[in-house]
């Protein structure tokens, strides 16, 4: 028998609590605002609350956050519980459809430390950066199953600012290479991440590409260029070729980059 119909196991709070949180629509809250958001207050909502979870009527994400028991939305879930966060690198490659490959951790970036957890099975690892690389984030999802994610722009400079979390360096590239960009985009979200071996690889890549619309945020990203080299692939071997244009050594060559990307050499 289906467990809403057990009724007679429930308090006339707890069967009210469950009640209102189906008539406000909500999957997801926690302890210190849930009063506010279903207008009504409890006794001892402490009490109430974790005579469900005993119960299994609702789901305990981590102290003072819960869930409906059978909400499993780790989107949802990995940026409801840390502040200022926004669902980032790899996962959100994956989710803009720029790599078929997914992970089967969620990347979470946030402002506030928070230690990488697993919830519900589900590897979480959550990657603080300044207050001043929030940038790009907009919102998917309806009702309270919305969350925060960086746009397609932002993703691409956070992967490259921080490619030990976009899921392989050639995934990168590839995704680079189907993306529609937008130039005042990348010019803003550089200036945020204010790395100049990212942006110098990012500025080499769109030339080399031929990005459509790219033409401003090429110019931007050769006036910051300096006079030190850095390896194309960060995580690849010192050797190749030194492009000075752009101080820039190719341990990766254009050939193996045009057939990474699908395009023609």
């Amino acid at each position: 028998m289906p467990r809403r119909y057990l009724s007679v196991n429930l308090s006339e709070e707890q069967q009210l609590f469950i009640k209102l949180l189906g008539e406000y629509e909500i999957d997801i809250f926690s302890i210190d605002t849930i009063e506010s958001q279903i207008q009504k207050q409890f006794k001892n909502l402490n009490e109430v609350i974790e005579n469900l979870v005993d119960k299994d009527f609702i789901s305990r994400i981590e102290r003072g956050k819960y869930c409906q028991a059978n909400f499993r939305d780790e989107l949802v879930i990995g940026t409801f519980i840390t502040k200022e966060s926004a669902v980032a690198y790899w996962t959100a490659l994956n989710r803009h459809g720029l790599t078929e490959q997914f992970s089967n951790t969620i990347f979470i970036q946030t402002t506030h430390l928070k230690k990488d957890k697993t919830i519900f099975g589900v590897p979480y690892k959550f990657i603080q950066v300044s207050p001043s690389k929030k940038a790009g984030i907009i919102m998917e999802g309806y009702g309270n199953r919305i969350y925060s994610i960086t746009d397609v722009e932002k993703t691409i400079v956070d992967c490259f600012d921080l490619p030990q979390y976009s899921g392989g360096y050639a995934e990168l590239l590839r995704a680079v290479g189907q993306a529609r960009l937008k130039g005042n985009k990348m010019i803003e979200y550089c200036k945020a991440i204010n790395n100049i071996a990212a942006i110098k690889r990012i500025g080499y890549l769109v030339e080399l590409l031929d990005k459509k619309g790219m033409r401003s945020f090429i110019r931007y990203a050769k006036q910051q260029v300096n006079p030190k080299y850095n390896l194309f692939d960060p995580q690849g071997l010192e050797t190749g070729e030194f492009i000075s244009e752009w101080k820039l050594r190719m341990n990766l060559p254009e050939r193996k980059i045009l057939e990474i990307t699908n395009l023609q050499y």
